[in-house]
């Protein structure tokens, strides 16, 4: 083990239990300079200069083994990780990779090395996976065409199945890149999870819930100083793949109403700018685009290839007078700004992140009706001080809503609604073999989370308060006249527990779920006044170890 200072860049994983959290707090509290927004992750610690007692224990937690050749090549062992998680009778659960949402008991395993000589750097850290996917009670197979008919709008305009199939394995590349290094940017080939905003639970764009998809990106490695401040970005170029798995797990429901996949797989571009005015350096704002269609119908022009360059108005106007609309091409569009405020005086932070995924017709219909087909978050951290000079009382809560505004009573026939966040109806869902890139709480759910923990170091102790609304655009569009149906709401209490031993570093949750209107079932005879859904308490458990190789 070399003494001092670990001088390699290994990437802090999006998501990695304990740690991600950590340095997130630490910088609330200002231990951490601000040059660094958080808001681009993976985070590479060659771009950290910051020598904080933080992020030097970070480092030395993520170094392992690192070793020095005599060929100036140097290469260090990376931490074995383990997650395993468990829900009893339902799915419930998101954030977790190559995990799918499925009843039973999965397991994650990744570990792997790192290595760089010059401007050139490599990580190859595959991921296994295991998936026990029991059957379990579902959607309504007994439901009126007219319901299925809607609960199969949304499945045919993403890719979310209800059942993956049962005992899956899977060994992938993981959280693996190829980088080289030319000044302050990057040139990246990676599978590795991504992570775009301010979120703490979820993230509108990119978060760790679905695998990592390979992609090609030229990024910051660091901050790039102006005179107006401090910017990071990323543009990517990507590949995205269908699950090719049918929705529900009724046969004779996909017989009828399924639309199959195409046989292609999606391209995927992206940017994202963050941006920290000189005036102001603890303020970040932030803007993220992508686009993807299937690949088969897309051109080999410039525009094709980088659509996040286009006008964002469907209505285009050219020199001789004509007038086009762009709108047939099977492009999914999202757009998000956000903000991250961070107080290091008041030990507190305050973020927001606003969505958009379909393009206006024209300047005048985007500010007459920005509420069309948007999404939006908002969150804080709050630490307090407690016994100790090391031990403080973390409060940390975020908004997530996905569901369609009132806008769809006005602007759609009926009461029916159209798109929600994360679907569409040429390019599918923007997801990943079956799972959301961005929000993992399903489509069309809100999700409203409260933390509240006795924290020291990389120690925990707190609870979990969750409230998730499942499904809501369906729920509006099938039962939205119906007195004798409510939502089907999910009240959850967590215990949290973390811990570092040594060279063990253990991450747990234990969570309790208690379901109203399950699956909006009723039992017996229901009404407006006295509504009688089913309800289902049900558990979910996720236990992280991560064994790392370093001295301490």
């Amino acid at each position: 083990m070399m003494s001092g200072v670990p001088v390699l860049s290994q990437n802090l994983n999006t998501g990695f239990p304990v740690l991600d959290e950590y340095l997130r707090r630490e910088r609330v509290k200002g231990t951490i300079g601000s040059e660094n927004s958080f808001q681009l992750r993976p985070i590479n610690f060659q771009t950290i200069k910051d020598s904080s007692e933080a992020i030097l224990n970070v480092r030395e937690i993520l170094t392992g083994i690192q070793l020095k050749s005599q060929n100036r090549i140097d290469w260090g062992i990376l931490p074995l990780m383990s997650s395993s998680e468990f829900n009893t009778n339902r799915p419930y659960g998101w954030g977790n990779k190559g995990l799918t949402p499925g009843v039973g008991f999965q397991t994650y395993l990744s570990t792997g090395f790192y290595a760089s000589v010059g401007f050139l750097e490599v990580q190859f850290q595959p991921e296994f996976t295991f998936s026990e996917n029991r059957s379990y009670q579902g959607y309504e197979r007994n439901s009126r065409r007219s319901i299925n008919r809607d609960r199969f709008f949304y499945w045919n305009d993403g890719d979310n199945p209800e059942l993956f199939p049962g005992n899956e394995t899977r060994f992938w590349w993981g959280q693996s890149r190829v980088q080289v290094n030319v000044g302050g940017f990057a040139l990246v080939a990676s599978t590795e999870n991504i992570w775009w905003g301010p979120g703490q639970f979820n993230s509108l764009i990119f978060s760790d819930n679905a695998e990592g998809f390979p992609h090609l990106s030229l990024q910051t490695n660091r901050p790039v100083k102006t005179f107006m401040g401090n910017f990071e970005g990323q543009i990517i170029m990507g590949r995205l793949e269908n699950s090719f798995i049918e929705p529900s797990q009724d046969p004779s429901l996909n017989e009828q109403f399924f639309q199959e996949f195409d046989d292609d797989w999606r391209y995927l571009n992206g940017i994202t700018i963050t941006y920290s005015p000189v005036f102001l350096p603890n303020l970040f704002v932030g803007f993220n685009r992508t686009f993807q269609q299937y690949n088969e119908s897309k051109g080999n022009e410039f525009s094709d290839w980088f659509p996040i360059f286009e006008f964002f108005q469907k209505e285009r106007f050219f020199e001789n007078g004509n007038t086009v609309i762009f709108d047939s091409e099977g492009q999914d569009q999202q757009v998000s700004v956000n903000f991250r405020y961070v107080v290091p005086k008041a030990l507190f932070e305050i973020y927001a992140d606003y969505g958009r995924r379909d393009h206006a017709f024209n300047w005048r219909e985007f500010i007459l009706n920005p509420e069309h087909a948007r999404a939006y978050q908002f969150g804080f951290q709050k630490l307090f001080k407690a016994g100790r000079p090391t031990q403080f009382i973390q409060l940390r809560g975020e908004i997530t809503h996905q569901q369609e505004s009132v806008n769809r009573y006005i602007r759609y026939r009926g009461l029916d609604g159209n798109q929600t966040w994360h679907t569409h109806s040429l390019a599918r869902g923007f997801v990943n073999y079956g799972q959301t890139l961005g929000v993992g709480t399903g489509v069309g759910s809100n999700v409203q989370t409260l933390e509240v923990s006795l924290v020291e170091n990389f120690d925990k102790m707190g609870l979990l308060f969750e409230r998730l609304e499942n499904h809501q655009d369906f729920f509006y569009r099938a039962y939205g006249q119906n007195n004798e149906k409510r939502p089907w709401v999910d009240l959850s209490l967590g215990l949290l527990f973390d811990k570092k031993w040594d060279r063990f570093l253990l991450s747990s949750r234990a969570q309790f779920i208690y379901s109203q209107n399950y699956q909006y079932n009723s039992e017996g005879l229901s009404t407006g006044d006295f509504p009688n859904g089913q309800k289902l308490l049900s558990f979910f458990g996720r236990l992280n170890l991560i064994y790392t190789l370093a001295s301490k």
